[in-house]
């Protein structure tokens, strides 16, 4: 197995939020806390835990400091897209 299962971004919400950011440059964390479904408490811990793990940037722009902004890292890039190649080689049909 080339790619390694990431336990900081194995949870379902954390490995959600780092597609989100694969996806784009940067993401608000209302678009984040929107498409998830999640209070904003529970975002906030998942968001953490990915900022813990110097995966994610957190910036805030403006006078309003619960509007923040996310981006992946090159570390979280590099540990999601490795997260990502061992779930396809899991789930890889053994005859392709």
């Amino acid at each position: 197995m080339k790619g390694q299962l990431d336990p900081v971004i194995h949870p379902t919400h954390r490995l959600r939020i780092c597609a989100m950011l694969a996806a784009g440059t940067t993401v608000e964390t209302a678009v984040l806390k929107e498409e998830l479904g999640l209070s904003p408490s529970a975002l906030s811990k998942q968001i953490t835990a990915l900022v813990d793990a110097g995966y994610v940037t957190q910036n805030r722009f403006s006078a309003d400091s619960r509007r923040a902004w996310l981006a992946l890292t090159r570390k979280g890039q590099k540990a999601y897209r490795a997260h990502v190649q061992a779930l396809r080689e899991i789930v890889a049909d053994p005859g392709d």
